[in-house]
């Protein structure tokens, strides 16, 4: 899958050596599964619970890194692919916008 991040920082985030931090590990384990991914469905029931988000943050995904941390993506498909219920298509979504690393709750 292609990916791509919202900001440099980010961006360095994952090419960078912290192997002592638990968020940085899960962080690098979560890109790795997104990049040997064809689409976002190849992800959908691996380890690290990636599911899409609603209300405020409706179009977005996250998936777990150490706890509460979140890594929030959005799909770079625009507009994002959808059935005529209005379900995201996630066989269809072949690259992801990494935004950031967040608690959101």
């Amino acid at each position: 899958m292609d990916i791509t991040f919202k900001t440099k920082k980010l961006e360095k985030y994952a090419n960078k050596d912290r192997s002592g931090d638990l968020t940085f590990k899960k962080f690098n384990i979560r890109v790795k599964q997104l990049r040997i991914s064809k689409t976002l469905e190849d992800v959908r029931n691996l380890s690290g619970r990636f599911h899409e988000l609603k209300a405020d943050r409706k179009g977005q995904w996250a998936c777990d890194l150490d706890h509460p941390r979140r890594l929030i993506f959005r799909p770079r498909e625009n507009p994002t692919p959808m059935s005529e219920d209005g379900i995201y298509i996630w066989s269809e979504i072949k690259g992801v916008e990494i935004l950031e690393i967040t608690d959101y709750h």
